[in-house]
């Protein structure tokens, strides 16, 4: 392997020369291993390293698309039996997975080798990853920055050339804010075309799905051949597609698309002028190409669709406090959890049924709306993030907001903070960043981020697109094309590539 790049090849990449017999399994393995070494103290992104497993695997017969690759999960949702699965939470500290996830079974056979797994924000609650067990993951475009959340840590990853691939899920923009952010590519796909059992057959109530981040579009049109199907315990069936979505992302538009697009952020917040011009340059690039752009914003309110994402987010976190008497064998405690999840947790219990089911029906007419939307128009494009990343910390609670957090999380006062209108100010000031990815989430749809800017510091800005429920196809088709325009951004020139 004298000689060797690793870090020139993508996933598909290392798997054709693991076929060709030019590299074996197990020299990936502890290349991706002395990268992890190596890169792991300045970034903080992989929390639990599966090096001796990692060997076993790489030492068998491997067979499938990624044979041979290394790759990481991330600590949530994608458990391996046996090995931690912590959400970010000492909560989670002595639990151990019982058995694989549908998710993880179908990356066998698809042939990866897990090598461990990636930091993210407790119970992946935030669009930043600063869990106060493991502390920040960082940047690799610049160390002060974060490199968003959820999948924060599997970004991370990716960025540096750790792997070239690693799990991720979306369930408000976890998959999209942290490929936007460190100029990545991130499919998020359409509800129930990606696995999320056993343990569930929905996933924050159908928000959230399964997928990867990748640096190449072809990697992750090739994860979702392998990922994509009838799942058991799934809640939710996708539109059925029988193609190659491998061969789509291979496949030039032979149409001139109708595209909308807008850069005004759904709840009325500011945008940056880098997020705009990001946009906006993409749009001189398809208009060049040929298609039809128009300025025409979401038919939706984004105001409702806001609130009844967090209606959502508060009940699920209610319930997943709740569930915690399973692994601690008592109540689950203030103290067990960061001050803030507690918060949401007693925003939940403050939710009614009513105002949940009332919210799951506000996505069902904003799904209606965006399908007839997609009627007229082939895409949506948005930016991905209002803002360009943040840097660590500057999101954290203040000392004067977590004095009343922690307040009303020892008295209880859910109710009276909900009433006192701090579900508002939870919305503003958590949404304001990144308004733009909750709406794919609610109707199912398919959305992607491209790298397609960035700022003048250097650090990547994303770009949204939506499609039809079902499209994942069309979203991949103008990724591939887009990958070789000049617009877009090589992840390898971050400084710790």
């Amino acid at each position: 392997m004298e000689g060797f790049d690793y870090k020139a090849y993508d996933g598909l990449g290392l798997a054709e020369l693991v076929r060709r017999k030019e590299v074996k399994p197990i020299e990936l393995a502890e290349e991706a291993i002395r990268l992890t070494d190596s890169m792991n103290p300045k970034l903080n992104a992989v929390i639990n390293k599966m090096y001796e497993q990692a060997r076993k695997d790489a030492g068998q017969q491997l067979a499938g698309p990624f044979a041979g690759v290394p790759m990481l999960l991330k600590d949530i949702s994608q458990e391996i039996a046996g090995e931690p699965i912590t959400a970010g939470s000492k909560a989670f500290l002595t639990y151990r997975a019982k058995a694989d996830s549908e998710y993880a079974r179908r990356l066998r056979k698809a042939g990866v080798v897990f090598l461990g797994q990636t930091n993210v924000p407790e119970f992946a609650l935030v669009a930043v990853t600063e869990p106060a067990h493991y502390g920040p993951t960082r940047n690799p475009w610049n160390l002060g920055h974060t490199p968003g959340g959820s999948s924060g840590g599997s970004a991370a990853a990716v960025a540096a050339g750790i792997v070239p691939i690693a799990g991720a899920n979306d369930g408000g923009g976890s998959i999209r804010i942290p490929a936007a952010y460190c100029g990545l590519f991130g499919l998020k796909p359409t509800r129930g075309r990606t696995p999320v059992g056993p343990n569930y057959g929905r996933a924050w109530q159908g928000a959230s799905a399964e997928h990867v981040l990748t640096r190449t579009v072809r990697d992750s049109a090739a994860m979702l051949d392998a990922l994509h199907g009838h799942e058991k315990a799934g809640a939710f069936s996708a539109p059925p597609f029988e193609g190659s979505y491998l061969e789509a992302a291979a496949t030039p538009i032979n149409k001139k698309l109708r595209i909308a697009f807008s850069v005004k952020s759904p709840i009325g917040t500011e945008v940056d002028a880098d997020c705009r011009e990001g946009v906006l340059k993409t749009v001189r690039l398809l208009e060049s190409m040929g298609h039809q752009i128009e300025e025409v914003e979401a038919p939706v309110d984004g105001h409702k669709i806001a609130t009844s994402y967090l209606t959502m987010y508060f009940g699920e976190t209610a319930a997943l406090l709740a569930s915690l008497e399973e692994v601690l064998g008592r109540k689950a405690t203030a103290s067990d959890v960061e001050p803030t999840t507690w918060l949401l947790g007693l925003l939940g219990k403050a939710t009614s049924a009513e105002e949940f089911v009332l919210s799951l029906r506000e996505w069902d007419r904003a799904a209606l709306k965006m399908e007839t939307f997609h009627e007229t128009y082939d895409l949506y494009i948005t930016p991905t993030t209002a803002y360009p990343p943040a840097k660590i910390g500057e999101l954290q609670p203040t000392q004067a907001e977590k004095f009343l957090i922690s307040s009303a999380g020892k008295m209880g006062l859910g109710g009276v903070l909900k009433k006192a209108g701090i579900v508002d100010q939870i919305a503003q000031k958590n949404l304001s960043r990144t308004p733009f990815t909750q709406l794919a989430n609610l109707t199912g749809q398919p959305a992607m981020s491209l790298p397609l800017h960035q700022t003048k510091d250097g650090l990547p800005v994303g770009v949204q697109f939506m499609a039809a429920r079902g499209r994942e196809d069309l979203l991949l088709q103008l990724a591939g094309e887009l990958e070789e325009s000049e617009n877009w951004i090589d992840v390898k020139r971050n400084p710790l590539f």
